[in-house]
């Protein structure tokens, strides 16, 4: 069985980022602060350089400075059967574009589960490569966002043109 390995990514406008492995696949991407992230022990050993973590390091440096609207990663989300469908369903959000969470539900043929995709996109484990930031309320305000609504705003504000600098 292959053991799960992490790599942080310090440089970023959104605080440092942690990239979470096992095997082949990225199972995780966790900002600093991120509430629904698991103990960091359980994100295996720390490498330094991984040719993986590193490529997903590269492709995030990329999004954060504009060269990069999507992410072509091996992805692994842990989560159940009704959470996978919700995830799939956030890679069809275009970038620079928001859907509410009634839209996510009717993508994926569930159009009374908004509450459920809520839940769903709160769990999502693979922040920003599955684009949860980019799910809105129904009348645009900005709900719960795991790694903060500050760093929702800014997400949306630089896949806007917007966003200049650092967050903090």
């Amino acid at each position: 069985m292959s053991t799960k390995r992490h790599l942080i990514l310090d440089s970023t406008p959104i605080d440092p980022i942690t990239l979470i492995a096992e095997g082949d696949e990225l199972i995780a991407v966790y900002m600093e602060v991120h509430q629904h992230a698991p103990d960091p022990a359980e994100y295996g050993e720390r490498v330094d350089s991984d040719p993986l973590l590193n490529e997903a390091a590269r492709q995030l440096t990329e999004y954060f400075a504009g060269d990069r609207t999507e992410f072509d990663l091996p992805l692994r989300p842990i989560g159940t059967d009704f959470q996978q469908r919700v995830w799939r369903a956030l890679c069809d959000i275009p970038f620079g574009q928001t859907w509410s969470y009634r839209e996510v539900a009717e993508h994926i043929g569930s159009p009374t589960a908004s509450r459920a995709v809520g839940l769903a996109n709160g769990r999502n484990p693979i922040s920003i490569v599955i684009p949860c930031h980019r799910v809105i309320g129904a009348n645009g305000s900005m709900t719960g966002y795991g790694g903060g609504i500050e760093r929702k705003r800014w997400l949306l504000s630089h896949e806007a043109g917007a966003a200049e600098g650092a967050l903090f």
